[in-house]
């Protein structure tokens, strides 16, 4: 098992490429099933969250060419079933429960794991399945679904499940009839996954609102398609940049998914340019500590609340992080003030009390997010940082090191 080695204390400069969405890449390998033949997926990050899903689906008969484009070819299916032994690694992997009944009319998928940040059940997709004619059972650890062909029916999720949405409404694209998903996720990567369903020929309106609209058709199209790039990458290595005072561009990002980021980097002294594909953070200035607190698209997505947090473990004054969307994500907290940060928590707020200077020290990842809150404040500190568990950066972050050597820090991956 490798371990990252930070020599803190200085300033990035240069120019990073952000890679393909981890969270769009995903669902829209889970939707190739729906669609029998060779799809050509362009921008698919190298992570080992992809690595997972590709081994999944390779079970059930999918056959893969790397390079850009991926190559995919579902066109023949012999299995669905998703075994523990990948799903509790991801629990994206539960993506592809929605695909196979549709288009196999059957699934067994293991119940999920991932992160460790709270449990996220998913008993919202099961509800929606139900509703849409699957019969649903649970039997030892599993999900058995069996379904003749879905029908379409409206569907009111309790709260706007990314996974959910995503789940529901690619089982719909070959329903029978209508499905109305109303209070749906708005995240970016739903909308992208919605734009590679509607390619392969699927109907669906109401794309990056909360109530989308999904007229079933009897059969979808293999379709070439490029996902949208990371918005928690872009995010990430812009708090990289401002909390190491550097002067760093960040290239093909979604810029029009970063408001609210941006926002809060904006009212915190970051300065920065933006245009529609990258943003430019300059130098200088005095970090001062705000409040955030975590919301559902289009507020400050949780996915960067870790981020942030170290980042405002430097600002001046005081800050406010109040996490709405996991519980149990401030598992980071003991790992930040190791390195010197001043934080109390209470429920779910953490309070930041911003000091001048973080000391290297050695500290241990807890979940993905996590991982790169640790990265960031070991950029910033004096001294050396060793970060352990690195594992579930690559489940996120392509070429990590790489691209912060090629802006100047002294990073490097090494054995444990």
């Amino acid at each position: 098992m490798d371990k990252i080695v930070i020599e803190g204390g200085v300033p990035l400069k240069g120019e990073v490429a952000i890679s393909g969405a981890k969270n769009a890449a995903l669902p829209i390998l889970a939707a190739t099933l729906l669609a029998p033949g060779v799809h050509h997926l362009y921008n698919i990050p190298a992570l080992a969250d992809i690595r997972t899903i590709k081994r999944l689906l390779g079970i059930m008969g999918v056959k893969f060419e790397d390079g850009d484009p991926l190559v995919v070819d579902t066109s023949q299916l012999t299995g669905w079933m998703a075994p523990y032994e990948l799903v509790k690694t991801m629990r994206a992997a539960v993506l592809v429960l929605g695909p196979l009944v549709a288009r196999a009319r059957q699934a067994s998928v293991s119940l999920p794991g991932g992160c460790a940040i709270g449990a996220r059940p998913i008993n919202l997709h099961l509800k929606g399945l139900e509703a849409m004619g699957v019969k649903i059972n649970l039997n030892q650890g599993y999900v058995e679904a069996k379904a003749k062909r879905l029908r379409g029916t409206e569907i009111h999720l309790d709260i706007p499940t990314v996974t959910g949405t995503e789940n529901l409404m690619m089982a719909a694209t070959l329903a029978k009839g209508t499905t109305r998903l109303v209070n749906a996720a708005q995240e970016p990567e739903v909308a992208d996954l919605a734009r590679f369903l509607v390619a392969m020929g699927a109907n669906i309106e109401g794309i990056g609102t909360d109530t989308l609209t999904i007229r079933g058709v009897e059969a979808l199209q293999p379709a070439s398609y490029t996902v949208m790039s990371d918005r928690i990458e872009a995010g990430t290595y812009i708090a990289a940049a401002a909390i190491t005072h550097g002067q760093v561009t960040v290239t093909n990002a979604p810029v029009q998914h970063l408001t609210a980021i941006l926002e809060k980097l904006h009212d915190a002294g970051v300065r920065f340019i933006a245009d529609e594909s990258s943003v430019q953070v300059m130098g200088g200035g005095t970090l001062h500590g705000v409040d955030v607190k975590t919301l559902p698209y289009p507020g400050f997505p949780t996915d960067m609340q870790a981020q942030f947090m170290a980042l405002m473990s430097v600002a001046k004054g005081a800050s406010v992080i109040t996490e709405t969307i996991f519980e149990d994500r401030f598992i980071h907290v003991g790992e930040l003030k190791r390195l010197g940060a001043d934080i109390t928590i209470s429920g779910n707020q953490a309070v930041v009390r911003g000091r001048r200077q973080l000391s290297g020290a050695p500290v241990m990842a807890t979940d993905l997010r996590a991982s790169a809150s640790l990265i960031i404040a070991g950029l910033a500190a004096q001294g050396t940082t060793e970060v352990h568990r690195i594992y579930h950066l690559d489940r996120g972050y392509a070429r990590l090191t790489e691209k912060l050597t090629a802006l100047g820090a002294r990073i490097q991956r090494v054995p444990a």
